[in-house]
Parts: structure tokens; C-alpha cells; sequence
């Protein structure tokens, strides 16, 4: 930075704090349990029900069809409303329901205005109890998503994910989170009937409600409305996450490719973990956002790539960090030479105090924005639950952030951002990257 304009920025200032909220929570008869936090900042409820539906080892290969074909059509009609009414309603009450699917749980994400809210939960009862999965609507949803996974395996981000995901996880559900078209074909309105009565059940389930309403009285409604929802079983948990095993670099061949999509995956600490804020400011620091390490090497000095990056994946089975960069062929080795240099100096160098409070601010500050709305909060809340935590951690996670030592995130890079432990992908051209690539090491080739 120049000296000028060095003059013009002003210093950082404190960091935001994430505002304290109040739960009140409850564990229904049925096993739900419930969770009600009051924000008065405008008169809708945000409402997030997230029920675990993960694939047992019996039906890996065809549970990622019916689970996603499940969330396309449970808004398609019930005993009592079909779905053209199911839409009337949620316009008669300014509301909106929807329903997505992943490869460890069923989110139902609902908004309304504040008065809507007990015929929004009378309608949520309605379609976990009693949807239909019209046969019309199973097959055009069906046909839709046989396009939809045309086009998505026709992008490389996708195939490189899911290359990765096998890498990482091999018979794990993480590892078959995208269907395949085969199985999609064959799934009827009958086994979609079958697998909402087996999975889609109360008992380990978590609903959050987030608005400007009483918390005892949303939890006495909820009690009511969900009354009928009653089940057996437990929701299907994923199993815990496989041991990362470093492996050669992985080439997947695709022909003609004028990039290279490079994906590394690693082991990570989960968010309950004591080390875990030193970890994730290590994290930033390397590639974790647009001022990282990473960034400043192979987009700003280089020009490989423009958006290289690191996250860190949280599921209840455990973490992953993964980083990712789309470069030129021509320069696929040497993007690999840069990152492997840029871990491993995470992994035996030191760490600056202007990095480390640049992070600081980052990570508390993109906290605070993230729950700063009531859609933003009912989010985080049940990404939360889903791995065991709450409110309080949200509210504690800054001040540990905020108490983090140099010496603390060099110790964590130096355990975990390691090289040695890094699993490569790289989905690109192999005919024209594998010689150069093979010159930094052992590497494997697959080609369809």
C-alpha cells in the first residue's frame, strides 16, 4: 500500500459483536425438538426444519435419486390439498415454502408474516404427514431432473467435485451426494411414498424458528400443529467420515479441456473442537478469502487463476477443508508447485500479527453479518444443530476468535495445513498435463 493512500484508509476498528439472543427450546412427545429465538427487526418468521436423511449402505447407489426426487415433489399434493391449492394458501398468507435435499439431511425452509404462522405449521403438518407424490408430478419432475443432471455433469466444478468427493470418501453417502440418471428413471411415486414413511420422521429432527413472536407460545403452536407427525424410528444419521488417506495426485481425463480444475482435500477440525479458532484463522490466512496467501500468490503474482480458494466443509460426520483453483493447462504444474509451496509454508513458517488480525476481523466480522437477519439466524441455527451446537456457541465463537495467539494458529497450521496430508484431484486435459504434472511426483490417471 502507498503511502497516500496508506493516509486515506483508516485503521480497522473493533470488530462487530454477534448480538446475544435468547432460545427457548423444546423436545416434543414425537422427538422433535424445537427451538424458538425471538428478533423483532421485522414481522416475519424464518422457519428451517431439517430432518436427517442419509443413505444406508444398502441403498447407496439408490438413494441420492429417491432422496432428491422426494424434495422435487413433497410440495406436489397431499390427502387433503393438491398442489395447486398448497400454492393458494402460501399466497393468501404472503408465504413460501420450500424443500432441498443433500446427502445427509431434508431442509424445509418456510418464511411468513407473523400472523400466517399457525396455518404455515398446519400446512407443514399437512405435507409430512400426507404427501401424495402424484404420479404426474413424479414424472415430470423426474424428466426435469434427468436434465437438470445433463447439464450439471457437463460442467467441470461438477465433475471435479464429485471426483474429489470418491477420492475423499469412497463408500461413504458424502461420496454419492449427486444421483445418477439410471436410477433416477426408475423411481416410482410408490417407493417416493416409502421413503418419506421410513425417513422423513420427527425423532432427531430439529425445527428453528426465528421472528418476532412470543418463543412460548411459537412452542405450544408447534406442539399442536405437529401433533399427527409421529413415527417409529430415529431419522437416518450418516455415518462418521472415513480416514483421509493421502494418495498420488488423481488425473480424471477430459478431453480437449482448455483448464485444469485442481481440488485438494484434507482433514479438519470441526467447529466444537477447542483448537478449532486458531485453526480456522490458519485456514483464512492460506486461502481461506480474497486477501489469503494463496490468493496473493497465484492470481495477484502469477495470473494462473482468478478465484483460488479454501473453505472449510462442516457435516455431522465430521470436517474437510478443500481447496480449489481453475487454471490454464498449460500452467497445472506449476499452479500444484505454488499451492503445495504455499501449504507448506503455513505448515513450517510463521505467521505476521497484521495477518492475523486482518483474519480476526474477517472471521468475526462475516459472523456477525451472516446472522445479522432472521433468515440469515434460522440458516445458521440449524447448520448448527445439525452438528450439535447452538446459540451458544454463536455467541461464544468471537470471543475465542478474539483470544487466538500467533503461536496458536502457527500450531495449527503446523499440524493440519500440511502437504503430506493433502488429497489431489485434477479434472483437465490429461494427454497434455500428466508429463508435467508427473514431474513433481507420482500420479494417477483416469480415464472414462
Amino acid at each position: 500500500m502507498t503511502a497516500a493512500v496508506a493516509d486515506i484508509v483508516p485503521p480497522l476498528g473493533p470488530p462487530p459483536r454477534v448480538k446475544r439472543q435468547r432460545a427457548s427450546e423444546r423436545t416434543l412427545a414425537n422427538g422433535l425438538r424445537v427451538v424458538v429465538v425471538r428478533a423483532p427487526s421485522v414481522p416475519l418468521v424464518e422457519l428451517r426444519l431439517r430432518v436427517p436423511f442419509a443413505a444406508s449402505r444398502r441403498s447407496l447407489a439408490t438413494h441420492p435419486a429417491r432422496a432428491t426426487l422426494l424434495s422435487d415433489t413433497m410440495l406436489a399434493g397431499t390427502a387433503t390439498a393438491s398442489q395447486v391449492e398448497i400454492a393458494q394458501t402460501l399466497q393468501s398468507l404472503g408465504a413460501d415454502l420450500s424443500v432441498s435435499s443433500d446427502a445427509d439431511r431434508l431442509l424445509i425452509a418456510g418464511t411468513t408474516l407473523v400472523p400466517g404462522l399457525s396455518r404455515l405449521l398446519e400446512l407443514l403438518a399437512d405435507v409430512l404427514t400426507g404427501a401424495t407424490y402424484p404420479a404426474q408430478e413424479v414424472s415430470v419432475e423426474r424428466d426435469r431432473l434427468a436434465q437438470r443432471l445433463s447439464i450439471a455433469r457437463s460442467q467441470p466444478s461438477v465433475l471435479a467435485r464429485e471426483a474429489l468427493a470418491r477420492r475423499l470418501f469412497g463408500e461413504h453417502p458424502y461420496a454419492h451426494e449427486l444421483p445418477e440418471s439410471d436410477a433416477v428413471a426408475r423411481v416410482t411415486p410408490a417407493q417416493l411414498r416409502k421413503v418419506h414413511a421410513d425417513g422423513v420422521v420427527p425423532a432427531g429432527s430439529v425445527l428453528v424458528v426465528v421472528g418476532d413472536l412470543s418463543p412460548a407460545r411459537t412452542l405450544d403452536r408447534v406442539e399442536r400443529a405437529f401433533d399427527g407427525w409421529q413415527a417409529s424410528n430415529p431419522a437416518m444419521l450418516a455415518p462418521a467420515l472415513p480416514p483421509i488417506s493421502p494418495e498420488k495426485p488423481l488425473i480424471v481425463h477430459r478431453d480437449g479441456s482448455v483448464q485444469s480444475a485442481i481440488r485438494i482435500g484434507m482433514p479438519a477440525l470441526t467447529r466444537n473442537d477447542a483448537d478449532y479458532p486458531a485453526y480456522q484463522l490458519a485456514n483464512l490466512i492460506f486461502g481461506g478469502y480474497f486477501s489469503s496467501r494463496l490468493t496473493e500468490n497465484i492470481r495477484e503474482d502469477k495470473g494462473y487463476t482468478y478465484t483460488p480458494s479454501s473453505r472449510i466443509d462442516h457435516t455431522p460426520s465430521g470436517s474437510t477443508l478443500v481447496a480449489q483453483a481453475d487454471v490454464a493447462t498449460e500452467v497445472t504444474a506449476p499452479a500444484l508447485l505454488e499451492i503445495g509451496y504455499e501449504l507448506g509454508r503455513m505448515a513450517t513458517g510463521s505467521v505476521t500479527e497484521e495477518e492475523l488480525e486482518a483474519v480476526r476481523q474477517y472471521a468475526i466480522g462475516t459472523l456477525a453479518l451472516s446472522v445479522a437477519t432472521q433468515s440469515g439466524l434460522a440458516g445458521t441455527l440449524v447448520g448448527l444443530a445439525g452438528v450439535g451446537l447452538g446459540l451458544d456457541w454463536l455467541h461464544d465463537h468471537p470471543v475465542r476468535l478474539a483470544k487466538v495467539t500467533q503461536d496458536e494458529v502457527v500450531a495449527q497450521a503446523q499440524r493440519l495445513l500440511t502437504p503430506a496430508a493433502a488429497v489431489t484431484v485434477v479434472l483437465g486435459d490429461a494427454d497434455e498435463i500428466v508429463d508435467s504434472v508427473g514431474r513433481l511426483g507420482p500420479v494417477e490417471v483416469e480415464r472414462a
